[in-house]
This record gives structure tokens, sequence and C-alpha cells, in this order.
């Protein structure tokens, strides 16, 4: 013989109508005491798992900004060594100009994807230290000034030079940056779990 619990034998328009006094109450006899139990143990479970998967989704981010970050500062090392080969004469302006016009935009679209990811996972601080560094390639790209041309190589030798070189610093300290973040957002989320 089968016992039934007590909130069984109350019809259901009762149960739902709010005849049978305060929410909690009605809370009780609708729900059994075991399903509450349930329920709270699947939170429970799933609270850990939440956790996981918030920590691994913002490690993952950390790593793939990391290595646009590298990526970038990849192009901009070899555009800069394409400028000192010119400078000593290595190569000449035709292929000094072929070789940095192809990687100019991917720099450009890396930078932009970075940027973005930055915005997306949250890390406000690197996004707004990236920003400027995507506005002025931005203004480079719309005044059409991202190119090198073959005919004025020798004469904005210098000009380009330093530009490369204030962006290799700027990288490097956003490199620093982020992996001091990277490190303590890590060490952060494995004290919480502990």
């Amino acid at each position: 013989m089968e016992i039934l619990p007590a909130y069984k034998f109350i019809p259901k328009y009762l149960r739902t109508a709010g005849f049978l006094g305060t929410q909690e109450q009605r809370i009780y006899i609708t729900q059994p005491p075991v399903r509450r139990e349930q329920q709270k143990k699947r939170t429970k479970g799933r609270e850990p798992e939440r956790r996981m998967e918030e920590s691994m989704m913002n490690l993952l981010a950390w790593l793939l900004s990391f290595v646009l970050l590298v990526i970038v500062l990849g192009i901009v090392v070899f555009q800069y060594m394409c400028l000192m080969d010119l400078e000593f004469d290595y190569i000449n302006a035709y292929d000094l100009a072929y070789r940095i016009n192809q990687v100019v935009l991917p720099e450009f679209v890396a930078q932009a994807m970075l940027c973005s990811l930055h915005l997306i996972a949250g890390h406000w601080l690197l996004f707004l230290m990236s920003l400027p560094y995507l506005y002025y390639n931005v203004k480079l790209y719309t005044k059409r000034k991202h190119l090198i041309d073959v005919t004025e190589a020798f004469n904005q030798l210098n000009c380009k030079l330093k530009q490369k070189q204030c962006k290799i610093y700027y990288l490097i300290f956003l490199i620093l940056v982020s992996i001091f973040w990277m490190i303590y957002n890590v060490t952060d989320e494995v004290t919480i779990k502990t």
C-alpha cells in the first residue's frame, strides 16, 4: 500500500487559487520536501560548475588577448626590421613597400580584434589602454597614410622608424600589463575556490 503525500489530496484549483494561506505555505503544500531538497542539491552542484566555466572562459579570453598582442607585436617588429634593412641598404624601396604594405592591414585587424575582445570580456583597463592605439590606426587608415609610397620611402624613413619604435614600446607595455592582470585573475580565482 502506497502512502500519498498530503498535497495530493488537495484539488489542483485550490492549490493554485490562493485558498491555502501564504505563499510559503502553498509552496510547502504543493512541493513535497524531497523535491525541495533535490532542488537545493542541484543548485549547489551547479554553482561550482558555473564558477569553473566562468574562470575557464576568463582564462581563455586572457590567453587569446595575449596571443593577439604577440601577433601585433610580431608584425610591428617585422615592419621595423624592414625599415632598418632599408636604412642599411639591404633592400630597396620597392621591396620595402611591398613587404610592409602586405602586413599593415592584418596589423590593424588584429589590433581591432584585440580591442573588441577586451571590451567583450570586460577587461576595461586594457580596453581603455588599447583604444588610443586603435584610434591612431583608424586615423592613419582614413587619411590613407597607412601604406608606404615607394617614391617617398627614403624621405619618410626616420619618421616611420620613430613610429614603429613607439608602437613597439607601447605593445611591450601592454603585454606586461596583460601578463600581470592574467596572473592576478588566475590566482584570485584559485583563492576563491579554496
